[in-house]
């Protein structure tokens, strides 16, 4: 008997029609290369080589020795975390923020899906520039919500302008705004004051605001800012997956406006109950390897320095000198056919080179299919490697 997988109680919904995550599907053929025996060096996804902080692992380690079951937290997170949390913000940049407003995600990921579903009906307008993080169009849509793509440029620095917002809300309102500073793909940043503008002109409006902080404590050009400095209302979403090395741990906050905190709690406690307790024991300990993070971080910088000097020589010199988080957003459409494929290029890149990069398009749906991400996180070893396969691919 053949099943009919076409039709029937079984068919994929409607919302689950997103684009996959290119940058996953990246992933996955370059570790087919690697089960071949190839050497691939990773520079397509945005994961710190660094381990996580010692003090983070000794702390799970301990919690793991001592023979109590790891039960269930609160589905806010534990106290203590949301304290710590707290703190972090007064420690680093004197702001005053209430634990009760800190919420303990599932990285994130998760704060962004319980944040849109607090906040957003149906339907409901965000705006988002391109390029950008493409889960935030993705979780987006998946909701029934309508991503606003406001397209900026590398002239503009890929920065969000209060006039281009509020001419995308005179066209049809919006709801809210999401902004991202240090900004993934391009790395690039909005100063203190922009900020503040961008927040101001949006409230003002009554546009919500939503902060993409995961990249914070990875700048360069000058210290980020958060919104928190700008705003009291803003949404805030962080996480310790970049800074403090901990991405396949899975842990990140919120800190949400007082209104909100109670309706994203009782969703959480619905769509997952808490976030692992072991995760959540080795977060709070995280804090206290900020000596060693900071040595990774210097280590970005040298690895940014290398790309900033090496690629041009190799003829790829179209790129911003990133402010901040670990990413070259570099545009390739002169090693591209008429087709302006950077996809094709990716591919080429990884198959013959073996290097894995991140086809823009991933980004930005207008224009990126000239550019490339090329994540520079990794080992110095490794980045003074790719620039060289790099260099001897385009000579070719």
């Amino acid at each position: 008997m053949t099943l009919d997988h076409t039709s029937g109680p079984y068919m994929p919904s409607r919302r689950s029609d997103v684009p996959p995550f290119m940058v996953m599907d990246v992933m996955t053929a370059a570790a087919r290369l690697e089960q071949s025996g190839r050497r691939i060096i990773h520079m397509e996804v945005g994961q710190p080589a660094a381990p996580a902080p010692a003090a983070a692992i000794d702390a799970a380690r301990a919690a793991l020795s001592d023979g109590r079951p790891l039960g269930y937290t609160e589905s806010l997170g534990l106290p203590g975390l949301r304290r710590r949390i707290a703190q972090y913000y007064n420690d680093k940049g004197g702001l005053s923020v209430d634990p009760h407003t800190v919420i303990v995600t599932t990285g994130s990921s998760a704060a962004f899906m319980l944040a849109f579903l607090a906040l957003l009906e149906p339907a409901d307008r965000v705006a988002l520039t391109t390029p950008a993080y493409p889960p935030y169009r993705h979780i987006l849509t998946a909701l029934g919500c309508e991503p606003v793509l406001i397209r900026t440029s590398a002239e503009t620095r890929y920065a969000l302008s209060p006039q281009a917002l509020l001419d995308a809300h005179r066209e049809t309102p919006l709801k809210a705004v999401l902004i991202a500073s240090p900004a993934n793909p391009s790395g690039t940043m909005l100063s203190g004051e922009a900020l503040a503008e961008l927040i101001a002109a949006a409230e003002d409006a009554g546009i919500a605001v939503i902060s993409d902080e995961i990249y914070h404590g990875l700048d360069y050009a000058f210290p980020a800012t958060s919104a928190l400095a700008c705003s009291q209302r803003a949404i805030v979403i962080n996480s310790f997956s970049k800074y403090f090395c901990m991405t396949g741990w899975r842990i990140g906050w919120m800190i949400a406006p007082a209104p909100l905190v109670r309706p994203i709690e009782r969703l959480h406690q619905n769509l997952a109950i808490s976030v692992p307790t072991l995760s959540q024991i080795a977060a709070q300990a995280a804090f206290e390897g900020r000596d060693e993070m900071e040595a990774v971080k210097r280590g970005y910088e040298d690895n940014r320095r290398l790309l900033l000097d090496g690629l041009p020589q190799a003829g790829l010199d179209r790129f911003l000198p990133a402010d901040g988080a670990f990413y070259l957003y570099a545009d390739v459409s002169a090693f591209t056919d008429a087709e302006h494929d950077s996809h094709a290029f990716a591919q080429r890149l990884l198959e013959e080179a073996g290097v894995a990069v991140t086809p823009g398009a991933d980004f930005d749906p207008f224009e990126g299919r000239d550019y490339v991400r090329l994540c520079y996180a990794g080992a110095r070893e490794d980045m003074t490697e790719a620039v060289a396969r790099i260099a001897n691919w385009l000579r070719r």
